[in-house]
């Protein structure tokens, strides 16, 4: 039988063509930006520097630009694979140092300079954002004795305390109240969000708004150099109105 030459055409021997992943050196593959699991706690994802998975919305996704420059995706809603890492200032700057972003996105991508500045700055006013339309859903209030007034009622869910704030006067306001507690703003950006000038306690009920702003906070947290970590716990409590473990 006559053999008929094929209209593939052949590739070289040793060309790009004929390699498979398999073939690769493992730390040229690019790992997958919109890798996904879920346990009891919801949707995870993996970060691409520490290989760790942690909640979805503790976490930070970026995306590639139609101009080909790094987005921060606050919301993550943006369209586009993401690309995503936990919400540390060490491995938002690891993460530069090893082109993690122009790796996955497989192409160079225009990186903002100072990338966690810029973060932090974008999380900042995501919490003034949420804080705002707590106070104009009559979930939040401000002030030494109206805060005062939520926590013995135990309308209070989450306290926002102004990070440059006494912390002797906190503990005042707060006492044996047990309520989880974040300091993700200045005064200012606190007042900011009360149309005021400065604002140093603010009190946020049960719901939606007090988890997503404890989330935020605990994100803002990683970034600013605190301990940060997974904010399900306390973001969880402030939903219910929970009181921390321990609390009488």
């Amino acid at each position: 039988m006559r053999r008929t030459r094929s209209s593939w055409p052949r590739g070289p021997i040793g060309s790009k063509e004929t390699k498979t992943l398999a073939d690769a050196p493992p730390q040229d593959i690019a790992p997958e930006p919109d890798d996904e699991a879920a346990d009891h706690t919801g949707p995870q994802r993996r970060c691409l520097v520490t290989r760790e998975r942690r909640a979805r919305e503790t976490m930070l996704r970026f995306v590639a630009g139609p101009d080909d420059s790094l987005v921060f995706d606050v919301v993550a809603t943006l369209p586009g694979r993401g690309m995503w890492l936990s919400a540390s200032r060490d491995v938002i700057e690891m993460a530069m140092k090893r082109g993690v972003f122009a790796r996955v996105a497989g192409r160079r991508l225009m990186v903002p300079e100072r990338l966690a500045d810029r973060v932090q700055s974008v999380l900042e006013n995501r919490i003034v954002e949420l804080l705002g339309l707590a106070r104009r859903a009559g979930a939040a209030t401000g002030g030494f004795e109206k805060v005062k007034e939520w926590l013995g009622s135990g309308r209070c869910a989450l306290l926002v305390e102004a990070a440059d704030g006494s912390v002797s006067e906190q503990a005042r306001l707060r006492q044996h109240h047990a309520v989880p507690v974040v300091h993700p703003l200045t005064a200012a950006r606190l007042g900011a969000a009360f149309g005021r000038e400065r604002m140093m306690h603010v009190a946020i009920g049960a719901g939606k708004l007090a988890g997503m702003i404890a989330t935020e906070a605990e994100r803002c947290a990683g970034i600013a150099g605190g301990a940060g970590g997974t904010g399900a716990p306390v973001a969880s409590a402030a939903r219910s109105g929970q009181r921390e473990a321990g609390s009488g």
